[in-house]
């Protein structure tokens, strides 16, 4: 069934706080996707960051407490009004600093009323997810604590000796507790939102990042699972080589995975992390997935990625698990980049739609694969990614003559930067692709300053956020018409 959506992800919704979140707004954004006749809403990961970036998560299960809703917190009457009542906060960004401080005072006040009043479920949720929590909770309480990566903490610690870490856990049994009363409110907050998206005939595509940060639960607790020295300290990092993106290659700088030991347990760490991720969304991106085929490995301490190597990663014998254990996989994979026929040949096999951008597809001749005349039912088709520019500070900033020149002869007719946003439009819902999803940079024809990310700049990213002013009727009424022109309704 044709079908189309947006990429919005939930720090760049309005609110009051600083930073979007699972309140209000973001079920006022399922009524806006069904006014516009859209079926569903993708974003970015929701674990929580090391710094700014999704994609540095310090946990592969957790969520990120910076989405908890203080209006919700009113509602359900662990805050009240005054308490809730937020600081001046800048517009259209995100200022992520003041955020945390702002919402780690209200996390205070919640969690003395609930030490006091306790909550329903709180007892049984911690149980039903004790296999990560425990060492999540304990993670971050000592994290906070001590203030630097874990390969400095006390050797006890950093070695997780069993009595080390029993006399933390009692030491910080508050700290502790306040960890899992978040994990145990964002729990209820997503369900909420999901529930509520669901009801509205909303489907929720997540994402599922291929690494973690070095400095996460996953690798203190599980450092045979990944390249490291004996002192914890990655031996390779992560990255990509040269490519569109940066011309010295993407360095990453997460530590990389020992496929050769997870063989040999069964890939239950990776099992589990689909089956978490199934249980929480309709429909996953599974990022960076040429990596399952193989993965760019650079030398601890290189400056840029070009130095890398190629290591072969598990194939088919890591999702062969995860279906035996879990049955039918609803993944999209992520095959952008430096994409081989055998990764070809492993999306293809597993069933997996790839993705095409509309930004790449003017480069190069009529056999590029994003043109849409080359696109296929199993591919999900986007204007651009979070990676990118919007449509317009690209046409505006990036796309030279000649690729212009040729999105014109496409189009069939020349348009300006304030029109190219609706031509993108019109070639991804016509596309033959079963799914189209937009960013809602690109339904609104924002420009350069509305962009999430830029691939190799260090700082300034992840920030936008969009303007309830910005969110119009016409916007909304333009993307509904083409939606229903082209069969996705």
């Amino acid at each position: 069934m044709r079908a189309s959506g947006i990429l919005l992800h939930f720090t760049s919704l309005p609110s009051p706080h600083g930073i979007g979140d699972l309140g209000p707004w973001a079920k006022g954004f399922a009524d806006l996707l069904s006014e516009a006749g859209q079926r569903y809403w993708q974003f970015l990961p929701l674990l929580p960051p090391s710094g700014d970036s999704p994609y540095h998560p310090t946990s592969a299960f957790a969520g990120n407490v910076l989405l908890l809703s203080p209006e919700e917190m009113v509602r359900e009457g662990w805050l009240t009004q005054e308490e809730a009542s937020p600081p001046p906060f800048p517009h259209g960004r995100v200022d992520y600093p003041s955020v945390l401080l702002h919402k780690r005072g209200l996390f205070q006040k919640v969690c003395e009323r609930f030490r006091r009043g306790g909550g329903e479920g709180f007892e049984e949720f911690c149980a039903r997810n004790s296999w990560w929590l425990e060492d999540f909770s304990l993670f971050a309480a000592l994290s906070r604590r001590l203030g630097k990566p874990w390969t400095e903490w006390p050797e006890g610690l950093r070695n997780r000796d069993p009595g080390a870490l029993r006399g933390a856990g009692e030491k910080l049994r508050e700290e502790v507790e306040e960890e899992k009363l978040l994990q145990y409110l964002f729990h209820l907050q997503w369900e909420g939102v999901r529930g509520y998206c669901r009801r509205r005939g909303i489907r929720l595509v997540g994402d599922l990042p291929f690494y973690l940060d070095h400095h996460s639960a996953d690798v203190w607790a599980h450092r045979e699972l990944f390249k490291l020295d004996r002192g914890g300290r990655p031996l390779f990092v992560s990255g990509v080589p040269p490519d569109y993106f940066s011309p010295t290659g993407q360095l990453w700088g997460q530590p990389v995975y020992d496929w050769k030991r997870m063989e040999e347990e069964g890939y239950e760490w990776w099992v589990r992390r689909m089956e978490h991720a199934r249980r929480m969304f309709d429909l996953v991106r599974v990022d960076h997935f040429r990596g399952f085929v193989a993965h760019w490995e650079v030398p601890a301490g290189e400056r840029t990625a070009e130095r890398g190597r190629w290591v072969e990663g598990p194939g088919e014998e890591l999702f062969r698990e995860a279906r035996r254990r879990l049955g039918f996989l609803s993944f999209v994979a992520e095959d952008l980049g430096t994409i081989t026929e055998e990764v070809v040949e492993l999306r293809e096999k597993l069933g997996f739609p790839g993705m095409r951008v509309l930004q790449f597809a003017f480069g190069e001749g009529p056999s590029s694969p994003h043109l849409p005349h080359n696109h296929r039912r199993d591919c999900v088709v986007y204007t651009g990614t979070h990676d990118n520019n919007t449509v317009r500070g690209w046409f505006e900033e990036e796309a030279s003559p000649e690729v212009r020149r040729r999105f014109f002869k496409y189009v069939g007719r020349e348009v300006g930067a304030e029109e190219v946003h609706v031509e993108f439009m019109r070639l991804a819902l016509g596309s033959v692709a079963e799914l189209a999803v937009l960013p809602l940079q690109d339904v609104l024809g924002l420009g350069k300053e509305a962009r999430m990310n830029t691939p190799g700049k260090a700082e300034g990213n992840w920030r936008w956020r969009v303007e309830p002013w910005q969110l119009t009727a016409g916007a909304v009424e333009r993307l509904k018409e083409l939606t229903e022109l082209y069969g996705r309704g």
